[in-house]
């Protein structure tokens, strides 16, 4: 008996070190891994307008370099699916968790924008997020200042199949197909980008190639850019009209 206190009062002790030590390690670590978090996922918003930035890569830039980017050449608004926009205090765009977003009822939700303030003009970049085969896959597009035309775009996955759903984000031609392609008809009607099964005509202005093997992938990513693009035309729809009127 008096052996067996001494098993249990060790493993008690040990656990209790153990306890206090992972404590410990995530109250040192903790703020490295958010920075790493926040510059991670600043790196995948420009990926968005990498055409953009002269001859440099994403993947080349330091950290210094897109943390300078983003304080020198980003703003960064919150608007609502109504086109208003968001008095946001100290919340940024960046800090817009569109995965918590997605569960909200969609008048209710928050969406960031990020306006990128380079040589060329301004592009803005929005962000979206929908449903693959096995989980969530999400992205950013990015569009010229005529609010149209799509400058560049950006995906990636939770769980999607290497070599098929998972091109998306592994095969940079998929995002680069969408340079160049229009969301608005010549009406002005809302129309988004179809991913098309089988091959899309190259002069089609609203439609790019899906991808062999992983249809409901490819259809995931059209159904994701038709929605959740749409949720930002109401304020497009202000910004432009404000434009208009100060000319």
């Amino acid at each position: 008996m008096e052996s067996n206190k001494k098993i249990i009062g060790f493993v008690l002790a040990m656990c209790f070190i153990v306890a206090i030590s992972l404590a410990g390690m995530v109250t040192i670590t903790g703020p490295m891994a958010k920075k790493n978090e926040e510059i991670f996922n600043k790196r995948a918003i420009l990926k968005a307008v990498e055409t953009k930035l002269g001859d440099k890569k994403v993947a080349d830039l330091s950290d210094e370099d897109v943390i300078q980017i983003f304080d020198t050449k980003m703003e960064q608004r919150i608007v609502k699916t109504d086109g208003k926009v968001v008095e946001s205090g100290e919340l940024r765009a960046e800090d817009i968790d569109m995965a918590q977003e997605k569960k909200k009822v969609e008048n209710d939700r928050q969406l960031p924008l990020f306006i990128y303030d380079g040589a060329e003009g301004k592009n803005y970049i929005l962000a979206v997020r929908g449903n693959g085969l096995w989980d969530e896959i999400w992205g950013y597009i990015a569009l010229e200042s005529d609010l149209n035309t799509i400058a560049g775009a950006t995906f990636d996955h939770k769980g999607e199949t290497p070599g098929l759903g998972a091109e998306i984000t592994d095969n940079p031609k998929f995002a680069e197909n969408f340079i160049g392609k229009k969301i608005y008809d010549n009406s002005g009607k809302y129309v988004s980008v179809k991913v098309q099964k089988g091959g899309a005509d190259p002069a089609d202005l609203y439609a790019v190639d899906g991808i062999s093997g992983a249809t409901v992938t490819a259809d995931g990513v059209g159904e994701m850019l038709q929605r959740g693009i749409e949720y930002y035309d109401s304020y497009f729809e202000g910004y432009k009209a404000s434009i208009d009127a100060g000319k």
